[in-house]
Parts: C-alpha cells; structure tokens; sequence
C-alpha cells in the first residue's frame, strides 16, 4: 500500500520551514537560492509548496534543509530532541 499523504497533509516540516525562514528574515527566493548553492534543484515556488504541505519532501532535501536553516533535522520534524 503506497502511502501519499498523511491527514491530509504531504509532509510534516513545511510549517517549521516557514517559521523558521520567516525568524530569519529569508524569502522563499533566498531559501530557493541557498538551497541550490547545496546542489538542491528547487524553486521559490517548490518552496511556497512545501510550507503548504502540498510537496512531499525527499530525505535529501531534509538534510539539505537542516544544513541551510542551520537546525537539527529533529527541530524540522517537530522533535524537541532526538528521541
């Protein structure tokens, strides 16, 4: 059984993208632009789908994100720690 979303939703990290990227003073074309300098192939509106939980998000663009909002990928999942 192939699983494509989950209540709804396609992924769990877009809102925490978007707080994060909004605390940070960075635009959905800024995050776009740092997160192709880290060899992701991403657009400011592949972004604006992701934080709308529209996009899946692949486990190398989780770690692509991590590296470039400088958090752990467990602050992107929800996870106050990495338990």
């Amino acid at each position: 059984m192939k699983i494509y979303d989950y209540n709804g939703k396609a992924n769990i990290i877009g809102p925490q993208i978007k707080s994060i990227r909004k605390r940070e003073k960075l635009s959905q074309d800024i995050l776009a632009a740092k997160m192709q300098l880290n060899n992701i192939e991403i657009s400011q509106k592949v972004i604006s789908r992701i934080e709308k939980q529209e996009r899946f998000v692949t486990d190398y663009e989780l770690v692509a994100f991590s590296k470039v909002l400088g958090i752990s990928i467990y602050e992107l999942l929800g996870l106050e720690d990495n338990k």
